[in-house]
């Protein structure tokens, strides 16, 4: 059974390397930089990343996608999403995945 690279070459196109995600950027056109910390608040653990320059329903629908992958509640509040628990590293594996960059 023929590969994709045969199948590329008998329909005259190469094969393509995987598309470089580019850095998400903002209203001015900067990349959007994202900063992550974890907080106490009234004796439970919240992680907030914030920095976003979004519209609403662009966050919401991130909100949901990180809620789904760390399976944790969370809310959106001031352009900053906040979740519950301490989910600090895998959120900003995730972000990073979502094209965004984190501040060290």
């Amino acid at each position: 059974m023929p590969g994709l690279e045969d199948l590329a070459k008998l329909l005259g196109t190469e094969p393509s390397e995987a598309p470089k995600q580019s850095k998400k950027t903002g209203y001015d056109g900067k990349v959007v930089v994202l900063k992550v910390r974890v907080e106490q608040r009234r004796g439970k653990t919240v992680t907030i990343a914030w920095g976003f320059q979004s519209k609403p329903a662009e966050l919401n629908a991130l909100l949901a996608a990180c809620k789904k992958k760390l399976g944790a509640g969370g809310q959106v509040t001031d352009n900053a999403l906040e979740l519950q628990g301490d989910h600090k590293e895998r959120l900003r594996e995730f972000l990073k995945a979502e094209g965004y960059a984190i501040h060290k």
